[in-house]
Order: structure tokens, then sequence, then C-alpha cells
């Protein structure tokens, strides 16, 4: 945005700290002109504006080495009433500024979440969760993997459940603390600072900064009613103004350290408070969810939906046009103990069921029973195992026995299925026979016997959890994501002051700079 000023008087521009934020400071040295020399001067409509003059000196700002007034620090100085600390809380308060200090540290907090990352990738590597024995066997002492990891190391330290083990929890603990200290000790001081008037009265001290520059026949009321028109808020004293804009980009470091704080609390939260669980449940039965339920950490509370009853009124799935399966679905009942249906919901993968905090996923299914009808008699209900289990492609079988099944050489009917809808049977000699499926009802002559399916029963396989970390995760998320943006806006401060002296080169000012 560059400024179109009147050609009246000259005006001196710098800004205030360049090498650390963009603060700029403009000191006309001459008085204001009234309203009589400026009522006869036409402006653009547009940026015909009201500014609010104070004609109290704003007050006096304490600095970390004494006061702060009109941009001097006067060192060495208490505030008013002040009484000396005692020794020996004055060692205290020197020992807390050190440990803050070195928390503080960049290099420390980069190193401390270095190690996070690497501890979260080791844990890729280690399966979590196994028993002892397995461990035992993966990692024995007698040749360590990669030369360092024995399952003596990996038991210790607790890297068999990495995300609540000491280490890992200490490491969180001391990113968090670095962070709060880094709040304190850089980010609020400068939300001060840039929330503080600090009007210049000599063009002298304006000079000698780093940078200032002057604009030529310039006025400063219209210079403020322009930076109004730019967004900033604008005061004037005697001869001085004072504008800032973009004061919500300070806050937004707080927010991001507070947000990071709210991610890694829920996640703490979500280790070591939280439950899950995993039941495979044939169609028809039930279960209870505390019976299921496993605690994840020590902060591990149970409540009391953890004694409601789970039923699996019918387990069914969907194929392609290939056969294949697409989909599985349950349709689950939710009891009290006093048998109260309490909520009925069919659910699927990625269309969970949730109530009271307990989350029950739909993640595989099974083969649980086959009923089979024999001349008539039945039906019978056989066991089906599983045969072969290879990611999607799953085998079951069963058998009926035919004849003495008292006799060590029990011959029968064997039927093998990969799903639910088509059943393959072989006779007593091992002989491919034919297919039926479930819903056909149409029988099969097999060894002069007339066989049919009634029915194939499936099992759902569902898991639990209870995870009281996800809320806190999304709000630490939402509120990084917002506090990202807001760190955006730019802030800029000017002041002008004016005064009599040597003409300067016009130039045009961008007051958005960062």
């Amino acid at each position: 945005m560059s400024l179109l000023l009147n050609p009246i008087r000259t005006l001196s521009i710098s800004p205030l700290f360049p090498s650390s934020k963009a603060h700029l400071f403009l000191s006309p040295n001459s008085k204001l002109r009234s309203s009589q020399s400026t009522k006869n001067e036409a402006l653009p409509s547009k940026t015909k504006k009201k500014i609010v003059l104070f004609d109290v000196a704003p007050p006096v700002s304490e600095d970390a080495n004494g006061i702060v007034e009109n941009g001097r620090v006067s060192k060495g100085q208490r505030k008013l009433g002040e009484v000396p600390l005692p020794p020996p809380l004055g060692l205290l308060r020197k020992g807390l500024k050190r440990i803050l200090a070195a928390l503080s540290n960049l290099p420390l907090a980069i190193g401390e979440m270095f190690t996070i990352a690497s501890l979260m990738a080791l844990a890729t590597v280690i399966d979590q969760g196994e028993a002892p024995d397995y461990y035992f066997k993966k990692y024995p002492e007698e040749n360590p993997v990669f030369g360092v990891f024995t399952w003596r190391l990996v038991l210790t330290l607790g890297f068999d459940h990495m995300f609540t083990s000491p280490v890992f929890l200490g490491m969180l603990v001391l990113l968090a603390a670095s962070l709060m200290a880094c709040t304190y000790t850089t980010q609020i001081p400068m939300v001060k600072v840039a929330r503080r008037w600090s009007f210049m009265h000599s063009s002298e001290t304006i000079r000698k900064l780093e940078f200032f520059d002057s604009l030529p026949q310039a006025s400063i009321q219209d210079l403020g009613v322009i930076l109004m028109g730019s967004g900033f808020e604008v005061f004037v004293k005697g001869p001085c103004l004072y504008a800032f804009k973009g004061l919500a980009g300070r806050f937004a470091p707080i927010g991001v350290h507070i947000a990071m704080l709210l991610i890694m609390a829920g996640g703490t939260l979500s280790s070591t408070g939280s439950f899950r669980g995993s039941v495979d449940v044939p169609q028809g039965l039930n279960f209870v969810i505390g019976d299921v339920m496993k605690p994840n950490g020590f902060l591990s509370t149970p409540s009391e939906a953890f004694n409601t009853e789970v039923h699996v009124n019918k387990f069914f799935m969907d194929y392609y046009d290939s056969g294949e399966v697409s989909q599985f679905h349950s349709d689950l009942s939710l009891f009290s103990l006093d048998g109260k249906e309490l909520m009925r919901k069919t659910i699927s993968v990625n269309d969970p069921l949730r109530y009271k905090g307990i989350t029950i996923y739909q993640t595989d299914w099974g083969f649980s029973a086959l009923q089979v009808s024999k001349d008539g008699e039945g039906p019978y209900n056989l066991p089906v195992a599983p045969l072969q289990i290879n990611g999607d492609k799953k085998l079951y079988g069963t058998f009926l026995p035919v004849g003495n099944t008292d006799s060590p050489n029990v011959k029968g009917i064997s039927m093998l299925a990969r799903d639910l809808q088509s059943i393959v049977l072989y006779d007593q000699e091992g002989k491919f026979v034919g297919v039926r499926r479930p819903s056909s009802k149409l029988p099969i002559n097999i060894d002069g016997m007339s066989i049919v399916i009634e029915d194939a029963i499936g099992s759902t396989g569902l898991d639990l959890k209870t995870d009281p970390g996800v809320p806190v995760v999304y709000a630490g998320f939402g509120a990084l994501m917002l506090t990202t943006c807001i760190s955006f806006l730019s802030h800029s401060q000017t002041e002008q002051r004016w005064w009599s002296g040597e003409r300067l080169i016009e130039r045009s000012l961008n007051f958005q700079k960062r």
C-alpha cells in the first residue's frame, strides 16, 4: 500500500527494531494543522475518517531490564512499592530463570522432537503388544537384531508397548515443558512489546536507528486517515501519531504452542487411558462388553457402559458380480443387564456403532456353522473350521459322518466353502459331487443319501475401543490449523512526528512489511 500525501510538511519515517519485527515510526517535526488550516483542503471521499485524539500520555510499560518510557529503558529501577526478595527466594527465582532458559532453548526442543519421531519410527519396526515369548524368540541375546536390540533391552525399556513406555512419555513431558517455557519467556513478552505504546518525541532518536526515512511535503492528518483506511488503529497525542495493525498475528505462536500441547495431551491420554478388545461372535449369540475390553494403560478406567450386552441379530454379506465379497454387515442390539434394549444398528466396514464413548467396528467375518439335513432328518449344526486363511482368500471345511461313528476309520461327506453363498460337496471317496447354495434348499444325492444345505451361519469379527483422547487431539489439530492461518497476519506499527529541517527524497512506503 503506497502513501499519497499532501505537499505540506516533511515527514520522517523509521522502522523500530528492523531485525526482529516490522515496526515503522514516522516522525514529522512540526505542529498539527488545525481544522481551520485544513477545512478547505479536499480529500477523497473514501478517506474522510475521524482520527481519535488522546490528551493523556500512554502508561509507562515495564521491561525485563527496567522501566520503559517513551522508547527508553531505565535500567536498575524497580516499580514503586516493590519490595526486594529475601536471599533464599532470590536464589530460587534465579534458579527458575535458569531452568526456563535451558528448557526454552531451540536446539533442545528440536532434539526432543527428533527423539520422539525416532521412537515412533522404532515402534513400527518392533511388534507391539506381543507376549514375552515372542520377543524371546525374535530378539535373542545370542544374536541381537542390528547388533543392539535383545529381548532384555526391549522389555526393560518398554519398547514392546512404546507409546506407554516411560521413555516415550518422559520425552513428551520434556517437550511440553520446553513449549511452556518458550511461551512464558519469549512469546508472551513479544505480545506485551507489540501492545506497548512508545512514542518517540525526538528526531535525533529516530535518526540514530538503523533505518529511517522522510516524506517531504506530507500531512500528519492525511497520513492518519490513509492508515485508518488500510486497517490501522490510529492514536494521536499532540504532534505525535501512533498506529498498529495485525496484533492477532503476535498471539498466533502462543496458540500454536497450546495446540501442540493439546495434541500431545490427547495422544498421551489415548495411549494410557483407553480400552481395546476384539471378538468373533456367531450369528444369534451375544457377549458383554466388559468381558472383551482390556485396559491399554495405567489411566484406563471402566465406565458403566461396560455392563452392556451386545447381541448379534444377523450377519450377512454383499457380493460383486464376480462372486467376491464386497461388504459385510452385522445387525447388533445393545441390552442392559435387566434385558432392556438400549440401541440397535446394522454396522458395516467404515460405519461403526457408537454408544457412551464405546465404538464397535466391523473388521472381519468368518464361517461359524453349516446347517444340514440328511434324508429328511435334522437339521444338524456342523461346526466349520478354517482350513486356509490368506488375506481375503479364505477356505472353510466341515464333515458329515456316515455309518458307524465309533469306528476308528469314520467315513462321511466333506463340504468346503470360500464364503457363505456356495458349498462344494464331496462323497465318501473324496470325489466331487456338486455345488449347492444354502438359500436354494435343493437336495443333492450322495451315496444314496439326500442332503439339503439348510443354512450357512456366519460369524462377525468386531473390534471395540474407548479412546478419551480423540476429542482432545481433534481440538488440538483444529487450533493448530486456525493459529497457523492467523500467523500469516502481519503486525505493523507506525509513529510520526513533525519537525522543521532538511528536505529528503520523497518515497512510497509499504506498511504491510512483516
